[in-house]
């Protein structure tokens, strides 16, 4: 690298305060200063932010020491991407410190929903040279008049935490405001932008790459850390194992020996996965350990603004011995106190494992230590598999969105909102993006017939005709004010899960449900709710009406927010990890634990093998059930099961009841379920596959749910303002009006065509059940008649039973089962 004098500031700097750049850093230095966009991979902890962050400040500094250089050269230089509130604030302090004590006049400014309403007027009259902000922001300032000229002196945009961004619409928010920025400065003659991504965890880098620089000519690279960062997994294990497991009670049964490692650590993260757990355990351990009243916190995204800024600066003190977090605090944060890591439960995949560990010890040199603490005994096995794969770095990948109509109609009027936009250019630009390069001409005049008139089937209606061709000047605008505030209220891709409340025929509530579970229903489908069985009648005003149904068996709903999925990497680990339980000269302490657990399995049916299926059929005084373990994770198993349902149905007239966990699902039928090694391939066979989940599922009906967040994201339909949001019932039955006439009179409409697209391509993961039948297929398909329940089975079936009972009665229950199984 050459030695300009910004450079040298820096390394002074760094020597001043003994510290001494990596490699990588400095690669990243001289890469960007020769004009470079690329991706920055490296362990959490090694300073990737100043790996970006100094190289642009090198060129600051170069700029100040230049008299030539244009003073009209100041305003924003750097933009900033964080996904998450708490990230933008803690790199915010960071950048701060190292401007002051490098003397370089630049001020730092933060951009998200947590921005008071004074700080935004000030940004927008005078921009920081350094911008955080988060993908939703950054398109409100696209939307804005006169901000064209905002990044006319840009140098470059890092998207920060970009694996957590690239396979979401979010991601591709960000893509699309990089094309345009690149668009602006292309128009005016202005310097190239440079485009940086930084990941410390994931699979698919070079695709990483891609997304965030597509251009194939432009110069980039990957600037690979090549270093180690130390990990300590320590499961925290039970003192004797139980021989039939069940989901969910040894958590907390294990709760009190969380206590000394909290004692001795300076803070300690607990990290849940679902909001609900993270309530439960902050009580669960202030009952159990009182004297932590006034020590321990709990954080996630529902928290008040005030509470989780108190949370956080307080985390930064060490003022608070542990904080219960979910998601909100896996990222990037650098709490220096926080010197250990406690995961309750899998975390079903091994990046966001990894994530996890990295908030501790977060320095150069440091080690992270992450503890394990499993919920049932059967995820000791997954303890055992996300530390294999952790050691090979066999970490997902994150598929990157494309073709998301909702979010491009999206983008086009929130640029007709701002300054306006030309058809041709913008085309152009986002034809160079990875979301969009399949665009196809009549597609591009379907979504501009779609803003300027409302398509085909919506011209009639005036509010639909939202963007309109300026006269002076030939650029598509929005001239209406009140369709502006609209829809800058509404910028963004996240739209809430919407819950229906379940009602009698007869009048009277039961309860409420997800919609993602009653899409899923055909008229007569009976679930659990509240202990009751009920028969699905129909969705009346966004009411699931129902009546008390006859069976005696049905299916228990399931909950968007506990249903992590088992990713594909940890479940072909996990398959590993099974068949070396039984090895007499493995030395993993989880697998020695769970022995118990497969002795008993191998002596009542059979312990699957890496190339097999297992299948087990048992009967018993509740009926026929039928057991099978793909170990592809609860949302495959899902579809997996009413698929195979629907299989059998056709070969004999048969009605199930349905159940599943990461590692298997349950069919139980009153009558006996036909099963050999013909039919069972036939059922696992995947021929016909797409056709077949369409009959097996209600994939109109899941189509219509999921077309909620399109229409709203596409601007269909209005939520609200703030304070006054439109009830979930009526911005479904909005959207389902969509739905209908698009389905009746607009059969080639994109935001129809991505509903379908989004059910069976995420939704239903497709891909990952074809790739998972076509294995079994590869496979022995292992079929046993077991007398009585098994350890693999045994969950499932709890699980079948936790919806429509209290935990007292399932305690009670499990323990008469336990009974019958040991007699």
């Amino acid at each position: 690298m050459q030695k300009t004098i910004g450079y040298q500031q820096i390394v002074a700097w760094l020597k001043a305060s003994k510290k001494k750049p990596f490699d990588f850093q400095k690669e990243a230095w001289d890469y960007y200063l020769q004009g470079y966009s690329g991706l920055v991979n490296a362990p959490t902890g090694f300073g990737k932010t100043f790996s970006l962050f100094l190289a642009v400040v090198i060129e600051g500094l170069n700029a100040q020491a230049n008299p030539t250089v244009a003073k009209d050269s100041r305003g924003l230089q750097l933009i900033w991407i964080t996904p998450l509130r708490s990230l933008a604030k803690d790199i915010a302090r960071a950048m701060r410190e190292v401007l002051l004590e490098l003397e370089l006049d630049w001020t730092v400014g933060v951009r998200n929903g947590d921005t008071t309403q004074a700080e935004k007027l000030q940004q927008k009259k005078s921009l920081p040279e350094v911008l955080l902000i988060t993908p939703e922001s950054l398109h409100l300032m696209l939307a804005q008049k006169g901000s064209t000229s905002s990044f006319k002196n840009l140098k470059c945009i890092v998207a920060d935490e970009w694996h957590e961004l690239l396979g979401s619409k979010r991601g591709v928010l960000v893509e699309l405001a990089i094309s345009r920025i690149k668009g602006l400065q292309k128009a005016n003659n202005e310097q190239k932008l440079r485009v940086w991504g930084i990941s410390a965890t994931i699979g698919n880098i070079e695709e990483a790459l891609e997304v965030i620089a597509p251009e194939a000519k432009a110069k980039k690279i990957i600037v690979r850390a090549k270093l180690e960062k130390k990990i300590a997994i320590k499961s925290i294990l039970p003192d004797d194992i139980e021989t039939l497991p069940w989901a969910g009670h040894l958590g907390l049964k294990l709760a009190y020996k969380l206590l000394p490692i909290i004692a001795k650590s300076k803070t300690t993260l607990i990290f849940t996965n679902t909001r609900g757990q993270a309530e439960m355990w902050y009580q669960h351990l202030l009952n159990i350990e009182p004297d932590l009243a006034g020590r321990i916190a709990i954080h996630h995204g529902s928290i008040d603004f005030e509470l989780r800024n108190w949370i956080e600066e307080s985390l930064h003190t060490g003022l608070l011995k542990a904080v219960i977090a979910t998601s909100s605090l896996d990222l990037g944060v650098d709490f220096k106190p926080v010197d250990t890591v406690v995961q309750v439960g899998s975390p079903k995949g091994v990046a966001r494992f990894l994530q996890r560990a990295g908030r501790s010890g977060h320095s150069p040199g440091q080690t992270s230590k992450i503890y394990f603490l499993p919920t049932h005994a059967l995820e000791l096995v997954e303890a055992a598999a996300i530390k294999e794969a952790a050691k090979y770095h066999n970490i997902e990948s994150r598929e990157p969105v494309i073709m998301v109509f909702d979010t491009l109609i999206q983008y086009l009027v929130t640029l007709a909102i701002g300054d306006g936009f030309d058809d041709k250019t913008v085309y152009q630009e986002i034809k160079q993006t990875h979301a969009f390069k399949l665009l196809l001409p009549e597609e591009w005049a379907w979504m501009m017939q779609f803003i300027t008139s409302g398509g085909d089937s919506l011209s009639a209606y005036q509010e639909f005709k939202k963007v309109v061709e300026d006269e002076k000047d030939g650029l598509w605008k929005v001239k209406s004010r009140q369709i502006a505030m609209r829809h800058r209220l509404h910028i963004g891709t996240i739209v809430s899960e919407a819950m229906l409340k379940v009602k009698f025929l007869t009048g009277g509530y039961v309860g409420m449900v997800e919609e993602y579970f009653i899409s899923k229903l055909k008229p007569g489908d009976s679930f659990t709710l509240a202990g009751r069985i009920l028969e699905f009648i129909q969705l009346k005003d966004m009411t699931v009406m129902v009546r008390k149904s006859k069976r005696n068996k049905a299916i228990s709903p399931s909950w968007m927010g506990g249903r992590l999925p088992l990713s594909s990497n940890l479940g072909m680990v996990l398959r590993k990890k099974y068949n070396e339980v039984l090895e007499s000269n493995q030395q993993e302490e989880e697998l020695e634990v769970v022995r118990p657990l497969f002795l008993v399995q191998q002596e009542r049916s059979h312990v699957p093998q890496n190339n097999e299926l297992l299948i087990e059929m048992i009967s018993n005084k509740e009926g026929f059930h039928l057991f099978a373990y793909p170990f592809e994770g609860r949302l495959v198993h899902e579809i997996l099961a009413a698929l195979v349902a629907y299989r059998l149905s056709k070969l004999v007239p048969i009605t199930f009841s349905i159940a599943m966990n990461d590692y298997g699902f349950e069919l139980l039928s009153d009558i006996e379920i036909p099963m050999d090694d013909a039919i069972a391939y036939e059922v696992f066979s995947p021929n016909n596959l797409t056709e077949d989940i369409a009959l097996s599922i209600n994939a109109t009906e899941m189509a219509r749910r999921k077309f909620r967040d399109i229409a709203c994201i596409a601007g269909l339909v209005f939520q609200g303002y703030p304070g006054k949001y439109v009830a979930n019932k009526h911005l479904q039955s909005s959207a389902g009006l969509f739905f209908n006439v698009f389905s009746d009179f607009d059969k080639h409409n994109l935001l129809l065509r991505q509903a379908y697209d989004e059910v069976f391509y995420q939704q239903l993961e497709e891909p990952r059940l074809a790739a998972a039948l076509h294995r079994i297929q590869q496979s022995l398909i292992v079929i046993t008649y077991p007398q009585r329940f098994t350890p693999l089975s045994f969950p499932i079936k709890v699980d079948s039973l936790r919806a429509n009972m209290s935990s007292e009665e399932l305690e009670q229950r499990i323990e008469r089962m336990k009974g019958e199984v040991f007699k």
